[in-house]
């Protein structure tokens, strides 16, 4: 028999039902939530493909205070409850995911639980509000500058010089508007996907070297080093593209933000239990009180190094979004005049599956 569950087809293979008896597991098929059964020591008896995926089992345990909590007023009222309750999207970070959940007991132990996520969908809805109303801002200082720069040339289309300087600025601009409308694709397709829905297991090397090659053209023309100064083999589950994409934010901000000349050490390292890739560089640094507004869309440290170097404003704030995606975080170390370390925090992947190497 297939099923489906959050669009994903499984079969009955897919689940052990060795504990559940034939007619509760023929019930449990036909369900498009996610299905959790535990006993009396709220281990795991039976669970299906999506339950893995959404930080609920530790050391083979339920975890999680609000869950747990309506898992005991179950067993004490023997009634069910339906709820919503947050949980986290990893071991890191703040992320979190905003579940839809019904539990109810089967017998004087094992206990019932359907899990539905709802987070996307809230997830979305409120960054497309808030995005909407920050790019159409942006857009219009690169268009209306096309267009005050379009005027130019016509008036002084008798003196080469002048059109000269004006058809420089306005490849400038013109490359401004393509770098924003890129990062707001980027942007918009990380609001479109998880990573953890369907997780991939990713080499955090081979991620750190793809970011460190599509960095070079802009690292060799403000003469920046940027070097591989750590590479311990560490897997990570997620999705590998939005992870190249955050550590080349991260690269790309280093190089914008740094003098010519300088170095910049990509170091990718296991940290207490936790996968790190960290972009240490020597550049302005950043001040303390404007640490917590970095990541914000749109946010620049220095306007005016900004308009210089191209930057969107958008590159950070991607680097945060990926964090979270993959249930990491980001964290900044810096000093004003002596650079900064950006790291991207990531859980280690516990079992990376056969056919990859690294096992």
């Amino acid at each position: 028999m297939i099923f489906r569950n959050d669009e994903v087809a499984y079969t009955a293979e897919d689940f052990d039902l060795s504990p559940i008896p034939t007619s509760l597991s023929r019930v449990l098929e036909l369900l498009e939530d996610d299905v959790l059964i535990i006993d009396g020591d709220d281990r795991p008896v039976f669970q299906s493909a999506g339950i893995s995926t959404l930080n609920i089992i530790k050391d083979d345990r339920v975890f999680g205070d609000e869950l747990l909590a309506i898992i005991r007023a179950v067993r004490r009222t023997d009634r069910p409850h339906q709820g919503i309750i947050e949980i986290p999207r990893g071991r890191l970070g703040e992320g979190k995911r905003r579940v839809k959940i019904a539990v109810t007991s089967l017998d004087t132990k094992s206990i019932l639980i359907l899990i539905n996520d709802e987070s996307e969908k809230a997830r979305v809805d409120a960054i497309r509000r808030d995005f909407i109303a920050n790019i159409s801002h942006e857009l219009k200082t690169p268009i209306g500058a096309l267009s005050l720069l379009s005027e130019a040339i016509s008036s002084a289309r008798d003196e080469p010089e002048a059109m000269e300087r004006f058809a420089s600025r306005i490849k400038n601009e013109a490359k401004r508007l393509e770098d924003l409308v890129r990062e707001i694709i980027n942007l918009s397709r990380l609001q479109g996907e998880d990573p953890l829905m369907n997780p991939n297991p990713v080499e955090l090397v081979d991620v750190a070297r793809q970011a460190m090659k599509q960095a070079e053209t802009n690292a060799e023309a403000r003469k920046i080093d940027v070097e591989l100064a750590g590479k311990e083999e560490l897997w990570v589950l997620g999705d590998h593209e939005q992870l190249v994409m955050a550590v080349h934010n991260l690269i790309e901000n280093a190089i914008n933000y740094s003098p010519e000349g300088t170095h910049i050490a990509v170091e990718v390292r296991a940290v207490d239990d936790v996968a790190e890739v960290a972009v240490k560089d020597q550049g302005i640094g950043i001040k303390e009180e404007e640490l917590e507004r970095i990541f914000e869309r749109f946010y620049r440290v220095d306007p005016a190094r900004s308009r210089e170097t191209g930057g969107t404003g958008l590159g950070l704030s991607i680097v945060k979004h990926v964090a979270q995606n993959h249930g990491g975080e980001v964290r900044v170390w810096s000093k004003v005049g002596l650079g900064s370390t950006f790291a991207l925090r990531l859980p280690i992947a516990r079992e990376v599956p056969a056919g990859h190497d690294g096992i």
